[in-house]
């Protein structure tokens, strides 16, 4: 059975390929309109997410995404010279 894993959660996923894209596909779709009410644009990542459970590119712009973010992350903390502010 496909599942999402959020850092140490796990999410399943339906078994069905079909409802799966159609579920990722509903989910960017709805993210697209995120300025309505009920539907946000947190949509859109979680749409990607599950959509590459089947999709190899999907799921290499996901994992793309996550190092440049994790890259940035690490990186907000530094100085510009190079140094830890600690």
């Amino acid at each position: 059975m496909p599942r999402l894993r959020v850092g140490k959660k796990s999410i399943p996923l339906p078994e069905n390929r079909v409802v799966r894209t159609a579920m990722g596909a509903g989910l960017v779709a709805g993210g697209a309109v995120g300025f309505l009410p009920l539907v946000g644009f947190w949509m859109v990542p979680v749409g990607l997410m599950v959509l590459s459970t089947d999709s190899p590119t999907i799921r290499r712009f996901n994992r793309r995404a996550t190092v440049s973010v994790v890259r940035w992350w690490r990186g907000r903390g530094e100085q510009p010279d190079g140094r830890n502010g600690t």
